[in-house]
């Protein structure tokens, strides 16, 4: 039995890059206007999108609906939710700078709540216990993802866990390598096909530790490799790569996992946080 997503249209984004030619054709109609869908019987959406009623069927079951009618009635509910769009669409070379900032921060607001809506509180559960049992934690991430990994050790350590975050291919593959069971390694890629991220994270994998992997795309190989997978949704467009949409995606997980640690360890997380402001505000004052 097919489990529906609970946001389809962040679904479909999030699986775009893994699906067949014909299917991804269908998935973007469906990303440039989820009503087209809404109004549209099998038969009319096959003429629309230029394909089979069967490959529509077996586009929506990719995307995690048992068919075309489920997926129809899910974008009906979420196009019922979801307020009028004040600017619609992408950056434009032409935009004037009040429609840049209300596309750019409308961009961020639904990657926020595409993220919240998809987060799966056991997978984060897990995620924390094996975090806070680790003796060492690695993080990977390059680009913009690299600055997530940094954002992410600098709070673990913060509350006393032992933590590296690694940008650098070269060391990530040193320092995985020394991994062992018990181990965490942290691997953060928007795509999830970053060799610079992915070739550490298999390398861990291989020496015992547990894999978490925070990527866009649930279908990724960082995805199948990973034991436990986190979901971000963040959209990249041409005018912005490495956008602040899919590194705010990623920092919410960092902070609900920073969150969930902090309460797991309370006691030894609340000493250390003191210790360290402490440390810092001392140094502040000279």
């Amino acid at each position: 039995m097919s489990v529906e997503p609970a946001n389809p249209v962040a679904a479909v984004r999030a699986v775009l890059p893994s699906l067949t030619p014909a299917a991804q054709s269908i998935a973007r109609l469906i990303l440039d206007d989820p009503r087209v869908v809404v109004r549209s019987t099998i038969t009319e959406f096959s003429s629309v999108s230029g394909t089979s009623e069967a490959t529509i069927v077996r586009t929506a079951r990719a995307l995690g609906f048992s068919g075309y009618s489920q997926l129809r009635f899910a974008l009906a509910a979420a196009v019922a939710k979801e307020p009028e769009r004040l600017v619609p669409g992408d950056l434009a070379p032409d935009d004037p700078l009040t429609d840049v900032i209300a596309k750019v921060a409308r961009a961020e607001s639904e990657a926020l709540a595409d993220t919240a809506a998809q987060l799966d509180p056991v997978q984060l559960a897990e995620v924390v216990s094996a975090i806070s049992e680790a003796r060492r934690v690695d993080v990977y991430g390059v680009a913009a993802s690299g600055l997530v990994a940094a954002d992410m050790s600098q709070k673990l350590l913060r509350i006393g866990l032992s933590s590296h975050p690694f940008s650098d291919a070269h060391l990530a593959l040193t320092s995985a390598a020394l991994l062992r069971p018990g181990d965490v390694a942290v691997a953060i890629s928007c795509s999830g096909e970053t060799p610079d991220v992915l070739v550490p994270a298999r390398t861990a994998a291989e020496a015992g530790a547990q894999v978490v992997g925070i990527t866009n795309n649930p279908r990724s190989s960082l995805a199948e490799l990973a034991d436990h997978t986190l979901v971000s949704a963040g959209r990249e467009t041409a005018f912005r790569p490495g956008a602040l949409a899919s590194r705010i995606s990623q920092l919410l997980i960092v902070d609900v996992l920073f969150v969930g640690l902090a309460q797991r360890r309370y006691d030894t997380a609340d000493a250390a946080i003191r210790a360290t402001r402490q440390a810092t505000d001392r140094y502040r004052a000279r």
